[in-house]
């Protein structure tokens, strides 16, 4: 994303983001109301003066509400709106300091290193008109090594149509020796250890064969590396983090125990309080400088089907003073996931058996009945919201996508009775079919 379209995003009013959000994602609308504001406040903060600046935090969110029913979409949506740093992480995966397994400070890791990434990337692109030129001028070296200029300015005009594209030469390049896997844990220490040998360490080059066309795409990249300041990555990347980062903090309720002094189960309790500092506003050391969490915006989710957001520590629950409920979704909803997203599973599904020539047609009837089905599994069976109708999908398009090139099918309320009803009707085989 170029800096001028992020400027445009970050900017954007609670009205846009929400019409935003609704290109991709269906109801929802307190979440999209919520998060909008909470996107807002980000722009509204950078403009107020620098002491002012300093005392205004986030005002995270927690989302409550059952799996399939958009509370990661909404979350990742937002992030790509802003062209801010987003990690999704998952409470679970997460031990309390003393255990084997990732420690919470390796949230703050992994966000920096994206927003390393996105600025790196931004970097490369503004420089790639130059990094081409370059490249090209290179590849014209490998391919006419001390030719004329008349004969260099016929060999450009033959790369430039693509008609050497699959000749392969032989170029020089940065030789990037394979990283060791580091041990659980240390995953921070292996890359700095790495940044320190490749500091005191000349830089090693190696020649490869590739087809032209895949030399001009290595060369084009090395020539952006080089242009770029990497000084200026390292400190824009800590800046956006600390202040434009947004952290999905997913199965929260996972790590809340309904009876925290009879289970026996105290490293949920052990990671709320390791991840309470980071979530408050701590600094952690990263390969990139210290970076401070205290304007990262944390948005935590969980179905609550057992515990309930009181089961969370109290230190933990006052820094998400924002709650929204997402709502189930009924047949309606389903019938406008199915047909009005960008990308709607229906259009999927369409696009794809349409290379090899079968020609999906989906009529409306088609379409409620789907929508219907979905809703009753998901009330008697088990509610896992949108995921449902990916199944559905699936099992009334099991014969047609088997087959190649049958030309129009059109999928009405017949078939898809005729698919399911035998399913839907034996409890025991929905859940394991459905």
């Amino acid at each position: 994303m170029s800096s001028e379209l992020l400027a445009r995003n970050v900017e954007m009013t609670p009205i846009e983001i929400v019409e935003e959000l609704d290109r991709h994602i269906i109801g929802q609308s307190k979440a999209k109301r919520m998060v909008a504001v909470a996107l807002r406040n980000h722009y509204r903060r950078r403009r107020l003066p620098p002491e002012i600046q300093r005392e205004v935090t986030p005002k995270n969110i927690l989302m409550i509400g059952p799996t399939g029913v958009g509370k990661t979409e909404i979350a990742r949506r937002l992030a790509k709106l802003a062209g801010a740093p987003f990690l999704k992480v998952e409470a679970t995966k997460f031990t309390e300091v003393g255990y084997v397994g990732r420690d919470v400070d390796s949230i703050v890791r992994d966000l920096v290193h994206a927003a390393a990434a996105m600025v790196e990337a931004e970097k490369k692109e503004a420089v790639m008109g130059r990094a081409r030129a370059a490249a090209e001028e290179r590849l014209l070296d490998v391919l006419l090594p001390g030719g004329s200029g008349e004969s260099r300015e016929r060999m450009r005009a033959l790369l430039r149509q693509g008609e050497l594209d699959e000749r392969v030469v032989e170029i020089e390049v940065t030789d990037e020796p394979p990283g060791a896997v580091p041990l659980p844990g240390m995953e921070e220490a292996g890359l700095n250890l790495q940044e320190m040998f490749k500091r005191f360490m000349p830089e090693k080059r190696t020649r490869r064969k590739a087809s032209v066309r895949d030399a001009r795409r290595i060369l084009e990249n090395e020539e952006a590396d080089r242009l770029i300041d990497h000084d200026e990555v390292t400190h824009e990347a800590v800046e956006r983090a600390e202040n434009l980062g947004i952290v999905f903090i997913d199965e929260i309720d996972k790590v809340a125990g309904n009876d925290r002094m009879g289970s026996g189960d105290v490293s949920g309790e052990g990671v709320q309080r390791d991840l309470l500092p980071i979530v408050e506003g701590t600094q952690v050391n990263t390969r990139y400088g210290p970076v401070r969490t205290d304007h990262v915006l944390f948005i935590a989710a969980g179905a609550f089907s057992v515990a309930k957001p009181s089961d969370l520590i109290p230190e933990l629950q006052g820094r998400f003073p924002i709650r929204v409920e997402l709502e189930e979704l009924t047949a309606t909803d389903f019938q406008r996931i199915l047909t009005q997203p960008k990308f709607a599973l229906t259009k999927q599904y369409t696009e794809l058996l349409a290379v090899d020539g079968t020609k999906l047609e989906f009529d409306e009837s088609g379409i409620v009945a789907l929508a219907e089905y979905a809703e009753r599994v998901n009330t008697e069976v088990e509610d896992i919201g949108a995921r449902r109708l990916h199944t559905v999908l699936e099992t009334v398009l099991e014969d047609i996508a088997f087959g190649t090139n049958l030309g129009r099918v059109v999928i009405d309320g017949e078939m898809v009775r005729r698919k399911l009803e035998g399913i839907v009707e034996d409890e025991d085989l929905s859940r394991y079919v459905l």
